[in-house]
């Protein structure tokens, strides 16, 4: 599929023909989903905690005879059903992780562009460079384009580029080989230079070709 290659200044800068076995695929809502749901599991802390009846420092004598007095049997204050007693079966520190296959993950993320592409919501730019560090200058050249909360990928950004945009609300500047299905799906906007276009291609080529490979 052929794509309308733009510059800063919303000038016509060309055209790129985009694979579609990346971005012309159906979506799977499914399988994309999948894949955030992984991210978002290796990002938790998992520090959340209770303390144990091995943890609490309350007294283990006896608080009354075993037997004739018509109540319950009971031992150690730090049993759960005392107050300032322990939690039974709380929460403790433990990893939510799980594993992924990679060629699902690679397969999520080419579903995750396709999708982008399909709402019309992918923009290349010919480059991602700045004359000068201007954040004003960058965020009106952003507006000319109609980026707002947009993801920007690149293969590697210049430096006066990435300063000036590192000021401006809802813009998030990503390396292509830093690429996720979770930072594609909650921008509003995906902008590609043509080398990160490029260095994708390469990337999920190189992943397919990686499955493909006989047991």
């Amino acid at each position: 599929m052929k794509a309308k290659v733009l510059n800063l200044d919303n000038q016509d800068a060309g055209e790129i023909e985009l694979a579609d076995s990346i971005y012309g695929l159906e979506p799977r809502p499914d399988l994309i989903q999948r894949v955030v749901e992984w991210q978002r599991a290796k990002r938790r802390a998992g520090t959340h905690k209770v303390l144990t009846r091995g943890e609490i420092n309350r007294t283990k004598k006896k608080a009354y005879k075993q037997k004739g007095t018509g109540q319950a049997r009971h031992g150690a204050r730090s049993a759960p059903l005392f107050v300032g007693g322990a939690k039974a079966m709380g929460p403790v520190n433990h990893s939510h992780e799980f594993d992924l296959p990679k060629k699902v993950r690679a397969l999520g993320l080419k579903h995750a562009l396709s999708a982008k592409a399909k709402d019309g919501d992918i923009l290349v730019i010919d480059e991602a460079k700045a004359g000068a560090v201007k954040t004003r200058d960058l965020a009106q050249r952003f507006g000319k384009l109609g980026v707002e909360k947009a993801l920007i990928v690149d293969g590697e950004f210049e430096n006066n580029f990435a300063l000036s945009a590192r000021n401006i609300n809802h813009v998030l500047l990503l390396p292509a080989k830093g690429l996720n299905v979770y930072d594609v799906m909650r921008s509003d906007k995906l902008v590609l230079t043509k080398a990160a276009v490029q260095a994708i291609e390469e990337r999920l080529g190189a992943e397919r070709r990686a499955s493909e490979r006989p047991a």
